[in-house]
């Protein structure tokens, strides 16, 4: 169970490479461009609220320069009554822009989010029980909660940096060329954070499906360890597991809190040393006071963004991953034509020389079955334990598809059908037998 989630994240890297060479865009890509106006109108409030952003630093320098030195109490009333209005603006701009981003998530969700629950389904009839099907439900959702969240605000402000730079330099080279440095360390610390947090996020992804895998089949399968003992076993082992995921995941938050703390003691440590530029300039009367006060805010709100990105780079990364997964998990299972609609079955079930093996696997479990059942007809399987039989049940249900060979209904071979409508003429009853959510009257409907 250990390495579970690491080969259910290599097999199903492998069939999507296989299924994917020379393919169209990923369907999340296009899901997410679906939204692109919802982008394009995210991208124009961030331009205007940067512009906004300037408020504060045009505001102290007016009053440094034009209030204070000529004690003007109208100004200074006009002045406050501009800046409050902009900044009523600013904040709707704001709150617009993070409710577009939390509709633009819950947008991609309502359209993968079938796909997805479909796949999930069908993942461990396609790769084995090797496969972690529910880790895809998780993904989807650190896909939409970083979508939600101030990431994204962060990635749309970034752009709008070289503007509060230019104004530093308009202000006077020194002051421009110590937000530039400034800019410059914390792209730095940004690559630094991207590089080392990316293998212990994917450690602590690794360890937390193991972990989530071996406490669900250790709950599905209580009966078994508690009559053989096994619990303190397995105990031992999902301490051991959970162990490694929590020093992972401490490794990799200790990386990235190191570095948002780097970058937010960085960021005070400038706006200091931008105070310090202005004073020198001041002194030397090569500025005004009023530009000590803006400089130190533009500078500031400069690397905001940057500094708003190191502290979410975190989500960023298992949002990024997610993606990846769901990706790969979408491509498997693309979506298909409607095939046409065939007549209820009422002839025969041909099986022809069909093989049959468990998913993920190469072995055969049952070869060159080849038969015909007319209508009326019953046919009995005997064997052993182990020889195929259950195997063969769910090839000819279509729960699992011939390793080779072909099941035919009244003539026409499984992948002809579409699944919900053949599945309307098959009873079945597996080993395993659980009831799902809802009466009992909707599971005999099947649901309905």
């Amino acid at each position: 169970m250990g390495r579970l989630a690491a080969e259910s994240s290599e097999i199903l890297g492998r069939y999507w490479m296989q299924r994917t060479a020379g393919s169209p865009r990923p369907e999340l890509t296009i899901a997410l461009t679906s939204c692109r106006r919802a982008f394009v109108s995210i991208a124009v409030f961030s331009g205007i609220s940067n512009v906004l952003m300037l408020t504060g630093a045009i505001f102290m320098l007016e009053v440094y320069d034009r209030v204070l030195p000529s004690r003007s109490v109208p100004t200074l009333i006009g002045l406050v009554v501009l800046a409050g209005t902009l900044y009523v603006g600013l904040g709707l701009l704001d709150l617009i822009r993070t409710r577009l981003l939390a509709r633009i998530g819950a947008r991609l969700d309502e359209i993968v989010s079938s796909r997805v629950y479909d796949a999930m389904v069908r993942l461990p009839l396609k790769i084995g029980t090797r496969a972690n099907a529910a880790q895809s439900l998780r993904d989807l959702d650190a896909v939409r909660v970083f979508l939600s969240g101030l990431g994204p605000i962060a990635l749309f402000d970034l752009p709008w940096i070289p503007l509060y730079l230019i104004i530093c330099f308009a202000f006077h080279a020194l002051i421009g060329l110590a937000a530039l440095a400034g800019a410059l360390v914390l792209c730095v610390l940004t690559w630094l954070t991207e590089t080392y947090t990316r293998n212990p996020s994917k450690e602590a992804a690794e360890f937390a499906r193991a972990r989530a895998n071996l406490a669900d089949a250790s709950r599905r399968n209580a009966e078994a360890l508690i009559a053989m003992g096994m619990i303190g076993r397995l105990g031992a082992k999902w301490r051991s597991t959970n162990l490694r995921y929590m020093a992972s995941q401490q490794t990799a938050s200790d990386v990235a809190s190191s570095f948002a703390s780097t970058s937010k003691i960085f960021r005070m440590v400038l706006q200091s040393g931008v105070l310090a530029v202005g004073a020198y300039l001041v002194i030397n009367q090569q500025a005004t006071a009023g530009i000590i006060i803006a400089s130190s805010i533009l500078s500031g709100r400069a690397l905001a963004p940057v500094d708003l990105a190191i502290a979410n780079w975190k989500g960023f990364v298992a949002a990024r991953q997610s993606w990846a997964r769901l990706n790969q998990l979408l491509a498997l299972f693309p979506v298909l034509p409607e095939p046409t609609a065939l007549e209820a079955p009422r002839h025969s079930l041909k099986v022809e020389m069909a093989s049959v093996a468990p998913p993920g696997t190469q072995k055969i479990t049952a070869q060159d079955i080849n038969f015909i059942l007319e209508a009326g007809d019953g046919l009995a399987i005997i064997g052993p334990s182990g020889s195929g039989k259950s195997c063969l049940a769910r090839m000819l249900v279509g729960a699992w598809d011939p390793a080779r060979g072909k099941v035919r209904l009244d003539g026409a071979a499984y992948d002809q059908w579409d699944s919900t409508a053949r599945g309307q003429h098959i009873g079945y009853v597996p080993q395993d037998v659980e009831l799902l959510e809802g009466t009992v009257a909707q599971n005999i409907a099947r649901f309905v």
